[in-house]
């Protein structure tokens, strides 16, 4: 570490040309002003990973970007969560260079001695993110203003070098990235087998042709109040799977048990690759085994569904579906998920103050289902996709512990790129 120096973010931040400020008031921006699509507007909820999300971004207009030009971010320049989780923050990539730095953020643009990557990778380690929160101010909700955010230690040793020990962990980065882009593609294969088999009915016939498009023989169910292909029933979803209950105290489980909780269910995804330990926990959850269902049950999280590639604990606030035979796994996920049977548990949902999927009107839903044959061609396809997904994910999980395993050791000089590349042939 002899060529590492200690400075303070700002001081270093403002000879390399670089700056920090707050992002616009709500004096300057308000609710009313954004519109349905236009600029990409940054805040804190689309900070994920030191990324930026897009799913759920806000927008403002062309005119009012360029009102306020000033907060128009730049490849390279980090975006930071000014209050309430005051360590959330995303690296600006090139291609969401001219996004909007919203209300409620830091813009932080390091300038030309700090490289991007490293100095993200630094504020992501924990005696950073320790450092930040105790001197955030404030007594209900955390603030960061720019004194404190130029006052941040920051030891690194020259660009050069920063360069090549950010470039370890975005490696690993990347790799979890295309994990996930993999992932992406399958779940969308799933669905797009699921559409043409079960929606559109062009399953393969006989010949291999597509079954209706082909003039397969269809019949009305009154049931389903539409065509289906004949030989076909309509099952109630109940017969497809059952609801899982009973709770148990996480102080009579192993602490390691994974335990998946709403937060961890992701938006427009069924696949579920997060999950914390029972040790996290404190109040009664519900068993599920690995290839259940999660459904969240409380309005608005009816849409967030997710396949368990482990056993463990989940919220209370999730209903547990289990399929009874294992060829019915593709056909109930895809049900669950889809946006007639969502719309379904809204509009059926019981309370007032927080409404709850009402499980006896949802366990009637029905379902077209066709012969075992069919069915387990099916899902003999699902299995092949989701076997493909779960070891996606594991593989994630190994690299994510690796790469948080390696930060705090890179970042403070603990270990070398030289090391590091060993460490790698040696394993």
């Amino acid at each position: 570490m002899s060529n590492w120096k200690t400075y303070t973010l700002g001081k270093l931040v403002k000879s390399g040309g670089g700056k920090i400020h707050t992002g616009p008031f709500g004096s300057q921006l308000h609710a009313s002003d954004y519109v349905q699509s236009g600029i990409p507007c940054i805040m804190p909820a689309n900070m994920k990973e030191n990324r930026v999300d897009l799913s759920g971004i806000s927008f403002i207009s062309e005119q009012d970007a360029a009102r306020l030009s000033k907060y128009l971010v730049k490849g390279g320049d980090i975006v930071y969560s000014r209050r309430g989780d005051v360590t959330l923050k995303a690296l600006i990539k090139d291609e969401e260079e001219g996004f909007f730095c919203g209300t409620g953020c830091l813009l932080l643009r390091p300038g030309s001695e700090i490289d991007p990557e490293f100095l993200t990778y630094y504020l992501s380690t924990d005696s950073i993110k320790h450092w930040i929160v105790k001197q955030a101010v404030g007594a209900t909700m955390p603030n960061l203003n720019t004194g404190i955010f130029s006052s941040i230690p920051f030891t690194a040793p020259t660009k050069k070098e920063q360069q090549k020990l950010a470039a370890v962990i975005s490696s690993i980065n990347q790799k979890i990235e295309l994990n996930n882009k993999i992932n992406a593609e399958l779940e969308a294969m799933a669905k797009l087998i699921y559409d043409y088999w079960f929606v559109q009915f062009d399953f393969p016939d006989a010949n291999g042709k597509p079954y209706k498009s082909s003039g397969g023989k269809m019949a009305y169910n009154k049931a389903l109040k539409r065509e289906i292909p004949e030989g076909w029933e309509a099952v109630p979803l109940d017969y497809l799977v059952n609801v899982i209950t009973g709770n148990v105290s996480p102080k009579d489980m192993d602490p390691n048990t994974p335990y998946i909780g709403l937060e961890h269910i992701p938006r427009k995804t069924i696949v579920l690759s997060e999950w914390e330990t029972a040790k996290k926990v404190n109040s009664d959850k519900c068993v599920f085994k690995k290839y259940d269902i999660l459904f969240g049950k409380i309005r608005p999280y009816f849409h967030k569904v997710g396949i368990t590639f482990v056993n463990g604990i989940t919220s209370t606030d999730t209903i547990v579906l289990r399929p009874k035979k294992e060829e019915f796994f593709g056909l109930a996920i895809q049900t669950v998920f889809t946006d007639i049977f969502i719309e379904t548990a809204t509009q059926t949902s019981t309370g007032t103050k927080m409404p709850r999927a009402n499980w006896t009107v949802l366990k009637n839903y029905k379902v077209a289902i066709p012969s075992s044959q069919l069915l387990n061609k099916y899902q003999s396809i699902i299995d092949g996709v989701f076997s493909r997904i779960e070891s996606s994910v594991y593989q994630n999980k190994k690299l994510s512990t690796l790469r948080d395993w390696l930060l705090p050791l890179l970042m403070n000089g603990q270990v070398t790129v030289k090391e590091t590349e060993e460490k790698f042939r040696q394993e």
